[in-house]
C-alpha cells in the first residue's frame, strides 16, 4: 500500500505563512530545495486544497523552461509528472495537466487510492491536512522548520488531532533551516 505524507515549511512557531499570508521567509535555498526534491520524487498523487493549489500551479507554467536554476528545472519536472487532486466546493476545472477536481475529501477515497496506487502520495495545505490527520491517513511527517518566529497564521499542524509520531531523521541547513522526518504510530 503507498503512503501518504504531509510535508510543510513552517515557522519556529508552528506556522505555514504570517498573519499576512506570507511565506516569502520559508522560500528553500538550492541545498534545501535539491533535498525536497528527492523527498518529493517518489510521489506520484499530490492532494491538495484549493489555496495550495493556486500557489502550486505556478510549476506548470514553468515545466520545460531552460532558464531556470537545475533544482527549479527538477521539481517543476516532478510536479507536472504528478497527478493532482484538488478540494475545493469553488473550482469547477483545473488549470494544469493531470488534475482533476473533487468538491470535498472523502476519507474512504483516500483510503482506496492508497490502496490502488504504484507510488506515493502527498497532502498539501494545512486544512486538507488536517482533515487527513483526523481520519488517520498520513503515514509519514516531513517538517521544514525555518528559522524565524512570525507570532501568528495559518497552523502547519492541526488543533484537536492527537498523533504520536517517531523520529525516523533529522538534517540541519546552511541557512539554519531544520528538516524532521516522523513516521505516524497512532493516537
Amino acid at each position: 500500500m503507498a503512503q501518504l505524507h504531509y510535508a510543510a515549511i513552517m515557522s519556529l512557531d508552528g506556522y505555514i505563512n504570517d498573519a499576512d499570508g506570507n511565506f516569502d521567509w520559508g522560500v528553500p535555498d538550492d541545498d534545501e530545495h535539491a533535498f525536497i526534491n528527492g523527498l518529493e520524487r517518489p510521489i506520484g498523487t499530490y492532494l491538495y486544497g484549493r489555496r495550495l493549489y493556486e500557489t502550486m500551479k505556478v510549476w506548470e507554467t514553468m515545466y520545460g523552461q531552460t532558464d531556470l536554476t537545475r533544482v527549479a528545472r527538477d521539481f517543476a519536472n516532478l510536479w507536472h509528472l504528478a497527478d493532482k487532486v484538488v478540494y475545493s466546493r469553488t473550482l469547477t476545472q483545473a488549470d494544469t495537466a493531470r488534475t482533476r477536481i473533487e468538491t470535498a475529501f472523502d476519507p474512504d477515497a483516500v483510503r482506496a487510492l492508497k490502496a490502488d496506487a504504484g507510488a506515493d502520495l502527498s497532502v498539501g495545505g494545512a486544512g486538507l491536512a488536517g482533515q487527513a490527520f483526523a481520519a488517520g491517513l498520513v503515514d509519514q511527517v516531513h517538517l521544514f522548520i525555518a528559522p524565524i518566529i512570525v507570532g501568528a497564521g495559518t497552523r502547519a499542524l492541526p488543533d484537536a488531532v492527537r498523533t504520536r509520531l517517531e523520529l525516523l531523521d533529522r538534517r540541519s541547513f546552511d541557512n539554519g533551516v531544520v528538516h524532521l522526518h516522523y513516521a505516524v504510530r497512532g493516537g
